[in-house]
């Protein structure tokens, strides 16, 4: 028998991949090449790089301390913080028209994503949306990133909400996974209109909406 889930009390957004673009490597492409692009990755482990950020590391520093390691790449590795906001970048517009929908229903929404301080207060600056969820869980001000327990944990401690009634979307299923384990409702992105169908599904949007 198929059990039925209740319907959410608050909608939890991934932003990169789900609210904004985030894949480096194109921009990359285009800035140097793909073939010179390929051997910088191989040679520097840069989302290792990105994930000290997320965890909370300087911004700044975790670039330009990586960028002095490796003088071949030196210039381009600090582009990953020179030029940010042209790497994260552009938003997913459906995905973030679902976000002011629910927000538009009196639907509580927040954020929980892996991202750094340093980044997250750049992205913020121009991508305004950032700054209207209802709650933010930034893993660089926790310390803590996804899909440690942890972080889910503090999650539901701080919004009071219980786990079943929270609906969480995310580019990764491991992510997702470490979620669902706590009981939460989860959704793998893989594009804004499965998205958006999910929330029509659940009954908290309706055609038409998004």
């Amino acid at each position: 028998m198929t059990q039925t889930l209740p319907r959410p009390d608050a909608v939890i957004f991934d932003i990169g991949n789900v609210l904004i673009t985030w894949q480096p490597e194109g921009h990359y492409d285009r800035w140097i090449g793909e073939d010179r692009r390929r051997a910088m990755f191989a040679a520097v482990d840069l989302h290792g790089m990105n994930e000290q950020i997320d965890a909370g590391g300087d911004f700044r520093t975790v670039i330009y301390d990586t960028a002095a390691q490796y003088p071949e790449f030196s210039q381009e590795i600090r582009w990953w913080h020179d030029r940010w906001l042209d790497l994260a970048t552009p938003v997913i517009d459906r995905s973030v028209r679902s976000f002011h929908a629910l927000k538009a229903r009196g639907i509580p929404v927040f954020a929980l994503s892996n991202f750094g301080r340093g980044s997250f207060a750049l992205s913020e600056g121009r991508e305004t949306f950032l700054k209207d969820f209802d709650r933010r869980y930034i893993s660089g001000h926790m310390g803590v990133t996804k899909p440690d327990p942890r972080i889910y944990e503090m999650v539901e401690q701080d919004c009071g909400l219980a786990p079943n009634r929270l609906l969480f979307v995310d580019d990764r299923a491991e992510n997702i996974a470490a979620a669902q384990t706590r009981g939460w409702q989860g959704h793998v992105f893989t594009s804004p209109d499965t998205w958006v169908a999910c929330l029509i599904a659940t009954g908290l949007l309706d055609e038409g909406d998004v």
